[in-house]
């Protein structure tokens, strides 16, 4: 479970150096590194506990499984982060990258990539009738390798120019396909099979409505945000679950003399540019905490409601998420290939490249997409410290799914209704692929029921404050300047009051990136 502090360390009325509003990983990032440079600092955190969506829970009752609930992989958390703050964290690498299923000529086949050069140049072989498409995977992904390697780096440095970023990149033709062009437009010229340029685009479209072709390029920096992470594109399973990172970097801000005060949701700042009082209610009442530097770890939303500014425009999240325990893996239609294999990737179902563009077509006309597309991960198979040693002894495993092209306007009408009837038409795609019916390997918790939960972009939004429902707060911009972005992508209007979410720039996913700059940003400017 997330560290429950209660009333831990109650603020009182004293000044602090900085306020934290939100006890996220990345307000955790930023307390641990103020505190550690000798700052006095106060977490503001509305739940009873720290972690926001990197939590690990036991969603289902009387069963020992540790999910990580709502965010479940690491790619964009830079070591140096782990570095600085001796944090006790550790992740796992994935032996296959991904499995995707398909029916060719009638019969159950489908795509390995991993388990070695040689494993994944036949399996490209076997589905595709020859070496092309494999010589052009090799050839897309070294080019985002090497993009990688360059662009990971400046995510902890002050905001690279849009010229100075095309310099570091240093290749015209990489610049071209990811920061200019539709990603759509790289994925046909390179590509050929249809299966192959769906799991291309997938890295685009996470959390992300856009079709391959969206001229706003929303897509392409989704895309980019999946391929940098670590300067490798890797993503890698939390040892312990996503808590365990959240556990670990409350641990480290506390050690170092931050107050966490959960229970307590802050409800105003009021500041003069110099100095800033945060408003705060408890069980108990409300309360003031007077700082010289605010910084907030919520959405570009919360942050204009409790400065009493402009709010951005609405954003909107699109992805249904999905928990579930099973007694035993299922089978796959595919003999070719062993469950234990096809799941310990990122096994792709219904994402096509044509397939995925008729499911946003039909969910940007306003309805459920028929063959919504997804994709689902066993943590427990690279990690099975996350179940108790009877489950694991039973053979039981995780499994999260993660819906695309599901946008939150589509559950507006009834939130309950659409839900159901997406996750049957969700579940029926992964059974067209399956031996056996998923249902029939699901586990049953203390009550008899069947350990499956299911998270709109609207519960999303009520669960956790994200606008929306979007996991990134808003869509991602690029890791450059843009106007009004300030040095290091987490300014505001208000000089001493600093964003530190995932609406900042280089914010969105599990990284601590703007936890770490919203604190280099306050101590820069306390030498300035």
């Amino acid at each position: 479970m997330p560290a429950h502090e209660g009333h831990h360390g109650h603020p009182g009325h004293r000044a602090y150096d900085v306020a934290i509003v939100g006890g996220g990983h990345n307000g955790l990032v930023a307390a641990a590194y103020l505190a550690r440079a000798g700052r006095s600092v106060l977490v503001l955190e509305r739940l009873d506990h720290t972690g926001g969506a990197a939590v690990s829970t036991r969603p289902f009752a009387g069963v020992d499984a540790r999910l990580s609930r709502y965010s479940y992989l690491v790619s964009l958390l830079p070591r140096k982060i782990v570095r600085d703050l001796g944090l006790d964290f550790r992740v796992q690498g994935r032996t296959i990258s991904s499995y995707t299923p398909v029916e060719r000529g009638g019969r159950p086949t489908g795509l390995l990539v991993g388990g070695g050069e040689e494993r994944t140049r036949e399996a490209f072989a076997r589905l595709t009738g020859g070496e092309r498409e494999y010589a052009a995977w090799q050839r897309f992904y070294g080019m985002t390798g090497r993009v990688a390697r360059r662009v990971f780096p400046t995510l902890t440095e002050p905001l690279p120019t849009r010229e100075e970023l095309r310099r570091r990149v240093d290749d015209e033709e990489a610049w071209r396909t990811l920061f200019e062009e539709p990603i759509g437009v790289a994925i046909e010229e390179r590509f050929a099979d249809d299966l192959v340029r769906g799991v291309v685009l997938t890295d685009a479209l996470i959390g992300t409505f856009a079709d391959a072709h969206d001229a706003s390029l929303k897509q392409n920096r989704c895309f980019l945000y999946h391929v940098i992470g670590g300067g490798t594109g890797a993503w890698d399973v939390p040892v312990g679950g996503m808590g365990a990172l959240t556990d670990a970097l409350a641990t480290a801000a506390r050690d170092a003399g931050a107050v966490l005060a959960t229970g307590h949701e802050a409800v105003r700042i009021a500041t003069d540019g110099r100095s800033a009082e945060v408003t705060y209610r408890t069980a108990d009442g409300e309360g003031v905490a007077t700082a010289r530097h605010v910084l907030v770890n919520a959405s570009p939303q919360a942050l204009a409601a409790l400065t009493g500014d402009e709010p951005p425009a609405p954003a909107e999240g699109a992805q249904l998420k999905v928990n579930m325990l099973l007694k035993r893996l299922p089978r796959l239609r595919d003999t070719a290939v062993d469950p234990r294999e096809a799941f310990a990737g990122t096994f792709h179902i219904a994402e096509g490249y044509r397939q995925l563009a008729t499911a946003h077509a039909e969910a940007a006309a306003g309805g459920l997409p028929t063959a919504p597309p997804s994709e689902i991960y066993c943590h427990s198979l690279t990690d099975p410290s996350i179940l108790g040693p009877e489950l694991v002894a039973r053979g039981h495993h995780t499994l999260t799914l993660f819906g695309l092209h599901t946008p939150a306007r589509l559950f507006e009408k009834d939130n309950d209704a659409v839900r159901e009837e997406l996750l049957g038409a969700t579940l029926a795609q992964l059974d067209a692929h399956l031996a056996e019916p998923l249902a029939d390997c699901l586990a049953t918790d203390a009550d008899g029921r069947p350990c499956i939960e299911a998270r709109t972009p609207l519960d999303l939004e009520r669960d956790l404050g994200l606008p929306g429902g979007n996991i990134f707060h808003r869509d991602l911009a690029w890791p450059h300047a843009q106007e009004g972005t300030g040095r290091w992508g987490v300014e505001t209007r208000h000089a001493n009051v600093l964003l530190c979410g995932a609406g900042a720039v280089r914010g969105g996913g599990v990284s601590g990136v703007p936890g770490h700059n919203a604190a280099m940003a306050v101590l820069e400017a306390e030498e300035g």
